[in-house]
């Protein structure tokens, strides 16, 4: 036969005799096609899963809760399942009922079948290794899960922190090559004083750069997990010492600073880091596509916009105006932003929305925080790749701005006064004359001292005040 007979509380059910999986895996399938996203497609929750199986499997041997003989191969299958070779069979749906059970028992069965593998029985001998007795001895989905996940959390944090130093090194390294091109900086759309194209970069750096110690505090965060709690907090079904030693069996399996909850049932209700996490990111999108945003706007025309940069061409941009070349990179990172700013919405009131001792509704707020944190991970590398470090300046036509910006009338305000610098700037625009022009016109006795302030180099930085 092709399948084989396995049987749970709502009876037996046949399951193909490849699948590592069994029946609760199989009730899934059928009852949450939502997605069409499995939860192999996050793999650093599958090699979570196996981690915090494998400390619950290495923690019941010790307290002689479980053989040796049937704990070493789960400790194996685990091993096989953190190596990635089993992910084919964690197939459920990311988005479920049922506080992550489902995901729970997928894990369950995979490890158990493949220990029987090992131990050199079929799979299904369940009277031999069973998913519940043996592989969740222990244990509950209420701790399994949510433990999980701020595993894998931590795990994509620390992929996010990589790509978000990788992104400012570039934005330094421009910062520093554009650091002589002389341009004029705008505020509310329109002119306001000089500065450089290099400053304007290393803003961003610092921009981009300043989250990563707020991620780093947030992935020590979710190092406090709730196992051990098993069904609400209590730890029922464990015995005394179990908390403790299986969080230090997952320190050492993770080599992350694991530590237990100080309180067990709060931990297995709330859902706040998760909120505030999905808060930071929120916070990381925005700031970027502001970036992103401003990068659109002056690398605009070419020849009717600004055109103070050029982002490298990486795709023709039109099937129907020829030579055409679009912003495509900057647009995508836009995109990802605006969803990570939806998703935090879905997160907020998943969040709320939990009642009692427990939040049901962690695997839609496990799916938006994965999908958020790999699609900024990917966003970040892609927009440094492929379009900060081929960026080009075009001093000319920077300098040219500045020169036609009557902004540069600022610099004049401390030594003729607010007022006189405002009648300057409307002559000059009713006239169309040069300022420095006007000024001498205009009979002051220091007319070239005041002209020599117009230079834009000497407004990239505080200078000793001159008389009036």
């Amino acid at each position: 036969m092709d399948y084989r007979l396995e049987h749970d509380s709502l009876g037996e059910h046949k399951v193909p005799n490849t699948a590592y999986y069994g029946v609760q895996t199989l009730r899934a399938l059928e009852n949450f096609d939502i997605s069409g996203i499995p939860i192999f497609r996050f793999e650093r929750m599958i090699q979570s899963l196996a981690e915090v199986k494998k400390a619950a499997c290495l923690a019941n041997m010790e307290l002689d809760l479980l053989p040796d003989s049937i704990g070493e191969v789960i400790v194996q299958a685990c091993r096989d399942v953190r190596s990635g070779m089993l992910d084919s069979q964690f197939v459920v749906d990311v988005v479920q009922g049922g506080a992550g059970t489902s995901v729970n028992m997928n894990a369950n069965e995979v490890i158990c079948n493949r220990a029987l593998e090992i131990a050199g029985h079929n799979k299904g001998d369940y009277h031999v290794i069973h998913p519940l007795n043996h592989v969740n001895l222990s244990q509950s989905t209420n701790d399994v899960y949510p433990t999980a996940f701020r595993i894998a959390l931590v795990r994509y944090i620390d992929d996010l922190i990589r790509a978000i130093r990788e992104l400012r090194e570039g934005l330094d390294a421009k910062g520093v090559e554009f650091a002589r091109v002389i341009k004029m900086a705008r505020t509310q759309l329109q002119d306001a004083v000089p500065i450089t194209l290099g400053a304007e970069f290393a803003a961003w750096g610092v921009t981009v750069g300043e989250d990563i110690q707020r991620l780093e505090e947030m992935r020590l965060l979710l190092c406090e997990v709730n196992m051990g709690a098993t069904a609400v907090g209590t730890g029922i079904n464990s015995v005394v010492g179990y908390a403790d030693l299986v969080v230090e069996k997952l320190a050492d399996i993770t080599g992350l600073p694991i530590r237990r909850a100080e309180n067990l049932i709060e931990a297995t209700s709330d859902a706040g880091a998760y909120v505030m996490l999905s808060g930071m990111l929120k916070r990381i999108s925005v700031k970027i596509s502001k970036i992103c945003n401003d990068l659109r706007l002056l690398s605009s025309g070419p020849f009717t916009g600004l055109r103070e940069i050029n982002l490298p061409p990486v795709q023709p941009g039109s099937s129907i105006m020829p030579g055409k070349v679009n912003p495509v990179i900057p647009e995508m990172v836009n995109q990802v932003a605006y969803q990570v700013v939806g998703n935090d919405m879905t997160v907020t009131m998943a969040a709320e929305s939990g009642q009692l001792q427990l939040n049901v509704f962690l695997p839609i707020i496990a799916f938006n925080l994965f999908q958020g944190l790999e699609m900024l991970s990917r966003a970040f590398v892609t927009l440094r790749r492929r379009c900060i470090d081929g960026i080009t300046a075009n001093p000319e036509r920077c300098l040219q701005l500045v020169k036609g910006s009557l902004g540069v009338v600022t610099a004049l305000a401390p030594v003729i006064g607010y007022e006189e610098a405002a009648s300057l700037v409307k002559q000059a625009q009713e006239s169309g004359k040069d300022v420095c022009g006007i000024v001498r016109e205009s009979g002051l006795p220091n007319a070239e001292d005041i002209c020599s302030l117009l230079d834009p180099e000497m407004m990239l930085a505080p200078r000793e005040r001159m008389k009036k």
